[in-house]
């Protein structure tokens, strides 16, 4: 039966514009003395468009009761028309008797056009029930209304040639010549039940907003907007006719929100439409009256000057413009959404409270802040840290419940996602859904900056920790290698020195050997301590010092190796012993990256001392880095060296491009004036260095790379 009914609704829907065009055409060719009035009616509209989008609607619910309403709605106020241009036509003819015959179907048209369009759709909307069985009252009176209203035309004594808007009285053949005296009071009483139910019609989509959730508010103002605006602009058009115009061109809207409101589109931007509206009237009306106000007092004060009072009424509306539209946003908004109604106000509020504390109370006032703004029933902040890929919780805080689907919002700090912000279903407030979007794009980049000041305070506490735990481990390495290595070796050749000495006049052969044996320990002894300095600091920095350390890991030439460029600029001496170390390790750590994974045929490597930094790059031409790549040891351990002396490290590379690493450490500027420096080399299957670089290039650090792993 479903195709039944699609194909009932496309042949209305088909039907009803074309009775419509037709009666136009009708109306464009009858004499200037049958012409009525007005022939574009809101009658017309609904005939028109209700029909075409109460096929639509049954295209995809074919039970639904307000896509009927709305389509029988239609078909009448196009059968009104038509029913009207051919009762004058023939009228205009000569043809009395068939004119007062097609009087009874444009009668019944306009009943049934006017039930639906103005009663029986705000009573029905959204979900085609009435509010409550006591409704059933405002629905009976519409009903008893306008058919009392049709039966007193039905009826209707033919009125008097004169003050008649044609030329020859239509004659009703079913009139009744006793109700004369009384036609009038009856049709003051009929009229009086049809404005009425209007407004209680409304009132009932008024109530239905009141009681329903968030989402049904939204689903509700549609039509509320809609039959409240032609219930107004049809009244306006009783009082001044030559404003009707604005009730037929409103009617036309009438079935546009009724598709918002009925198929639950998540497109519920009605709170928009609505503070717009208002904002807009509200100017339309003040601005006019301050303009036509200061117009009508300056030409009383400067009577004869038109011009200068219009320039000063000009003036003086446009300064008023800008604050009354500020004035008149707030009250709407505060009308709409309750008291927190401007996103600013809640950004000021959420700013005076991040300055009250440290990161993790600001965290709880961004999410107190955002549930109140936002009106769900639960906010969570998550903070994530680490490498992208391999994200860990760093913090979490939850205010209320977020439900089992919340809504997932990212927290982005200057391109970098630091956490996620989870929303929570919404809580009883009018009209959440638009407000939550201003609200969330007011308030998110401070959620951000909260969220990274927790991650950096989280970083630094875990660096102390890494920093006191590498402190301890260090001392403990080194103790255990005193102990077991240096002191053991050391106990051993005291021992051998006196059995030397016990034996030097006895056994001067033996006392010889022994002391051989006491030249070889402390030949091992010397070792142990220069490995011991090794582990503490490179001594090629101390031998070479930097731009000659950081060349000589480049290391030999190398065939099968990528060639590789080092270069240094600026004076390098007098850096932190600190500095030197990390640009030294973070160079030796990606040039064995590039040697182990880029493929790659050349190798740039840069120093360069600014006036506050120190400036390091690497970049080869390899295969880049992958999206899908994780993170390793030695790249997180070139991150943790930088940021432990507030240092910048980057690591970028697209696929196939090459993998650039930049590093930049503060330095302050030394007294001296600096030296500017510049060394190149060249290492691998290039051109050969000049002659002056083999020394430095034929160095070699004396400690082993880093066994780090990316």
């Amino acid at each position: 039966m479903a195709w039944a009914a699609r194909a009932v609704a496309v042949v209305l829907a088909v039907l009803s514009p074309v009775l419509v065009v037709a009666a136009m055409l009708i109306f464009a060719g009858l004499p200037e003395e049958w012409l009525p009035p007005v022939t574009v009616t809101p009658l017309t509209a609904a005939g028109v468009t209700f029909p075409v989008v109460s096929a639509f609607l049954i295209a995809h619910r074919p039970r639904l009761k307000l896509a009927w309403l709305m389509c029988a709605g239609g078909l009448g106020g196009a059968v009104y028309d038509f029913c009207q241009a051919m009762m004058l036509a023939s009228a205009a003819r000569g043809d009395l008797a068939l004119a007062g015959l097609l009087r009874f179907p444009a009668q019944v048209g306009w009943a049934v056009c006017g039930l639906v369009l103005e009663m029986l759709l705000p009573l029905y909307s959204p979900d085609g029930r009435l509010p409550s069985p006591r409704w059933r009252a405002v629905l009976l009176l519409g009903v008893v209304s306008i058919g009392a209203e049709t039966a007193r035309q039905f009826v209707r004594p033919d009125p008097p040639l004169e003050g008649y808007l044609f030329p020859v009285v239509i004659h009703n053949p079913l009139q009744i010549p006793a109700l004369a005296p009384y036609h009038s009071a009856i049709g003051v009483l009929t009229w009086t039940g049809i404005l009425v139910t209007l407004p209680l019609a409304a009132l009932s989509l008024l109530l239905r907003l009141r009681r329903a959730d968030p989402v049904g508010r939204r689903q509700i103002g549609w039509p509320l907007l809609a039959f409240a605006g032609y219930i107004v602009f049809m009244l306006v058009g009783i009082v001044v006719p030559e404003l009707y115009w604005l009730s037929t061109l409103w009617a036309m809207l009438v079935p546009v929100a009724m598709v918002f409101s009925v198929m639950r589109y998540r497109l519920y931007g009605i709170d928009t439409v609505i503070s717009r509206t208002f904002v807009a009237a509200g100017l339309l009306a003040v601005v006019g009256g301050v303009y036509f106000g200061v117009a009508a007092l300056s030409s009383l004060m400067v009577s004869g000057y038109d011009q200068i009072a219009g320039l000063a009424a000009a003036l003086f509306t446009g300064a008023f413009f800008q604050p009354l539209r500020r004035m008149l946003q707030r009250a709407v908004d505060r009308l709409l959404y309750g008291p927190v109604g401007d996103p600013r106000v809640l950004a000021e509020r959420l700013v005076q409270e991040m300055r009250r504390g440290d990161p993790a109370q600001a965290l709880a006032s961004v999410i107190g802040v955002l549930r109140e703004g936002l009106a769900v029933q639960g906010v969570t902040v998550e903070v994530t840290g680490g490498e992208p890929g391999d994200q860990v919780s760093v913090a979490s805080m939850v205010s209320g419940q977020v439900g089992d689907s919340p809504r997932e919002v990212p927290l982005v700090w200057h391109g970098e996602q630091v956490g996620r912000l989870l929303v929570g279903p919404p809580a009883p407030r009018r009209f959440p859904a638009a407000h939550d979007e201003r609200v969330l794009e007011t308030l998110v980049p401070y959620a951000a900056d909260v969220a990274h000041a927790l991650r950096m305070a989280a970083d630094l506490q875990g660096s102390r920790e890494r920093i006191l735990t590498a402190r301890e481990e260090e001392r403990r390495r080194l103790r255990r290698d005193l102990h077991d290595g240096l002191g053991q070796t050391l106990s051993r050749m005291a021992m051998t020195i006196n059995m030397a000495r016990l034996s030097l006049k006895t056994s001067p052969e033996a006392a010889d050997g022994l002391l051989r044996e006491l030249r070889s320990g402390m030949d091992a002894v010397t070792g142990d301590i220069r490995q011991l300095v090794y582990g503490l600091r490179p001594p090629a920095l101390d031998d070479l010092g930097l731009a000659a350390a950081v060349q000589a890991l480049a290391g030999p030439a190398d065939s099968e190796g990528p060639a590789t460029e080092v270069s240094a600029e600026g004076d390098l001496a007098g850096l932190p012993a600190a500095v030197e170390v990390a640009v030294y390790r973070i160079a030796q750590e990606a040039l064995t990256n590039v040697r182990r994974h880029a493929r790659a045929t050349r190798v740039r490597v840069e120093l360069r001392r600014e006036p506050e930094a120190l400036r390091l790059l690497i970049a080869d031409d390899g295969v880049g880095l992958s999206p899908e790549r994780r993170s390793g040891v030695g790249l997180a351990s070139m991150r943790e060296r930088t940021a432990e002396l507030g240092g910048l490290c980057l690591i970028s590379g697209e696929p196939g491009e090459g993998t650039t690493v930049e590093v930049t450490f503060p330095v302050l500027a030394t007294d001296a004036s600096p030296v500017r420096q510049h060394r190149t080399a060249s290492v691998g299957r290039r051109p050969a260095p000049e002659s002056g670089d083999h020394e430095d290039r034929g160095s070699s650090p004396r400690g082993e790379p880093e066994n780090h792993r990316s």
